[in-house]
């Protein structure tokens, strides 16, 4: 497990879903490690903060950092908390809405590629957007993400 200073990194994210079907929206993580990576992969737009930041407003920068698209700050339905295998802890929040994945729009990353080269590239920390229904977002989703699947079907459930 990886850890800053004892304590389990921790990031946040937002679940996006449109009600019919429902679906909801996953992204690839990109970089050359992902590259050929598929099912198991993907995740919701998330992203690490630090341990004094509030965790909401942490999801709603991440997820406008990973897709180019700022959500607003309330209707933000909380999906509790994930582990990782590696430690990492996700906390997650749906939201309704929709994100037409052809203006996806990521921040980037640096990285010594290929490896011990000396060259640094820069690459999209998203390179890939999906829409998708939630028994494909199984598939696709890192497996430790998809009790989010459960907890969105829980809350749309009357």
């Amino acid at each position: 497990m990886r850890e800053t200073g004892g304590v389990s990194k921790r990031s946040a994210g937002i679940l996006l879903y449109r009600s019919e079907g429902p679906e909801v929206l996953v992204v690839h993580p990109g970089g050359p490690f992902f590259k050929n990576k598929d099912d198991g992969a993907w995740s919701l737009p998330k992203g690490e903060h630090d341990p004094d930041e509030d965790p909401r407003a942490a999801a709603l920068r991440e997820f406008a950092e990973e897709t180019g698209t700022t959500l607003p700050d309330h209707h933000l339905v909380p999906l509790g908390e994930v582990r990782m295998r590696s430690g990492k802890r996700i906390q997650a929040w749906a939201a309704e809405g929709d994100f037409d994945v052809t203006s996806l729009r990521s921040n980037t990353f640096d990285l010594e590629w290929p490896p011990r080269s000396g060259r640094t590239q820069s690459f999209p920390e998203v390179d890939r957007a999906l829409w998708c229904d939630l028994d494909t977002a199984r598939t696709k989703l890192n497996p430790a993400q998809t009790p989010f699947l459960d907890r969105l079907l829980d809350h749309l459930t009357p």
